[in-house]
């Protein structure tokens, strides 16, 4: 009698292994073809945002959403494939879902916030802003962090929700900029000189714009030297470049001319009695 049990139950046990690995390979292979679905779908969503000339920033955020989206319902199918009950499944989790919620603040937060990027677009991909507490050229708004590359090439990875716990700069949102310099000269001196040098040293570089035209002006009479502000416009792509070769060009120009740059000093007077 024992042996009957045993072989009935050695049956009973073949056959449930016999299914169930039918199932598991059913369910490694819906896995493994959903996650080519997501990726052929995330690709299938850029190409056709791309012919609608559609900012890259949302191209990329709405593709990544699409792949999440794909392979969660890959998961819950593959679950379902295994014996799990799913419909059981999803509404534990969705029973669960509020204390997650409440532990995963910080992440729900960061979600919103790479929305809200996308929506409002402060900033696009390749612009150069500062925010978050560093800055850098995007490269890619993902759904829980922004992509940021340093001027030294250093990859940072800022949460969404930081940029929207402080200022935004981006630097790359207008077609121009203005550069701000202060250069001082000796109280000896002729202003009406070093400001006509200025001026024709700014007129000299076709970089500098037009129209906005720059400003030279008298700022300051400081301790130790007679300040003006130069403050030319120039594309922002060459805003650099002009920052750097302006200041050498001064230097240079101010000691052909004799224009003397001061620096801090102070005169000390000693009284004997």
């Amino acid at each position: 009698m024992k042996n009957v049990n045993l072989e009935a139950l050695f049956i009973k046990l073949q056959e449930w292994l016999v299914t169930f690995g039918i199932q598991l390979i059913a369910a490694i292979i819906i896995l493994l073809i959903g996650i080519q679905v997501a990726k052929i779908s995330r690709k299938l969503v850029e190409k056709a945002l791309q012919k609608t000339r559609v900012d890259l920033t949302i191209i990329n955020f709405l593709s990544n959403v699409i792949y999440v989206t794909v392979l969660a319902l890959v998961t819950i199918v593959v679950l379902g494939q295994i014996g799990v009950k799913t419909a059981s499944l999803i509404a534990i989790l969705g029973s669960a879902g509020i204390a997650v919620g409440l532990a995963l603040q910080g992440s729900l937060s960061n979600i919103a916030s790479g929305i809200m990027l996308v929506i409002f677009r402060p900033f696009r991909v390749g612009d150069y802003i500062e925010g978050g507490g560093t800055a850098g050229i995007v490269k890619e708004i993902q759904i829980f962090n922004t992509i940021l590359t340093s001027p030294d090439n250093r990859r940072i990875f800022v949460p969404n929700s930081k940029f929207f716990e402080s200022s935004i700069t981006n630097y790359s949102a207008e077609a121009t900029r203005r550069i701000d310099l202060v250069f001082g000269i000796g109280y000896d001196d002729d202003i009406k000189q070093a400001k006509q040098l200025l001026l024709d040293i700014l007129a000299e570089d076709s970089r500098i714009l037009s129209d906005p035209s720059p400003t030279v002006g008298l700022l300051e009479l400081a301790d130790s030297s007679v300040n003006f502000a130069v403050r030319p416009w120039v594309k922002k792509e060459d805003y650099l470049d002009v920052l750097f070769s302006l200041q050498e060009t001064v230097k240079e120009r101010f000691d052909e001319a004799g224009i003397n740059i001061p620096f801090p000093q102070r005169d000390i007077h000693i009284h004997q009695s």
